[in-house]
C-alpha cells in the first residue's frame, strides 16, 4: 500500500467556504446552510437515497431505479428527493418523463472539509 497521498477535485471552494470547525467558530450563514444539509441527510431514507445515486452506475440515477429498495410510495420518494436537492446536496435533469438525479460534489466536500479534525486534537481524557 502507498503513502501517496492524492488530492480530491473541487476541495478548493469548499474549504475556502467552510474552514473545520476546530479552526475558526461558522459564521451564522454558513452555519444555516450547513444546518440544512445535515438535516437533510439526518432522514434514513434520505441518506440511502444519497447513498443510490452516489454508488449508481456512472454517477446518477433516475427515479424509476430508486423506488424499488424502499418500502414508501413513489410520492414519497419524490418528497425525499426534493429535500435533497433543495439542500443542495443533489442535482436533477427532466429527459422526457423521467428525472435524473446526481450527488454535488461540492456539497459533499463542504460538509467533510467541516468535520476535518487535525490529527493533533486529543479529546477530554486523552481516548482517541
Amino acid at each position: 500500500m502507498s503513502n501517496l497521498e492524492l488530492p480530491v477535485l473541487g476541495q478548493e471552494d469548499a474549504v475556502a467556504c467552510c474552514s473545520p470547525m476546530v479552526r475558526e467558530p461558522l459564521g451564522e450563514e454558513a452555519a444555516a446552510d450547513l444546518a440544512k444539509m445535515f438535516k437533510a441527510l439526518s432522514d434514513p431514507v434520505r441518506l440511502r437515497l444519497l447513498s443510490l445515486i452516489a454508488s449508481h452506475e456512472g454517477g446518477e440515477a433516475c427515479v424509476c431505479d430508486l423506488t424499488g429498495p424502499f418500502d414508501v410510495s413513489q410520492p414519497t420518494i419524490s418528497h425525499h428527493l426534493k429535500v435533497l436537492r433543495e439542500a443542495g446536496l443533489v442535482g436533477s435533469e427532466r429527459r422526457g418523463t423521467w428525472v435524473y438525479y446526481w450527488v454535488l460534489p461540492a456539497a459533499l466536500a463542504k460538509l467533510s472539509a467541516l468535520l476535518q479534525a487535525p490529527a493533533a486534537i486529543v479529546p477530554a481524557g486523552g481516548a482517541r
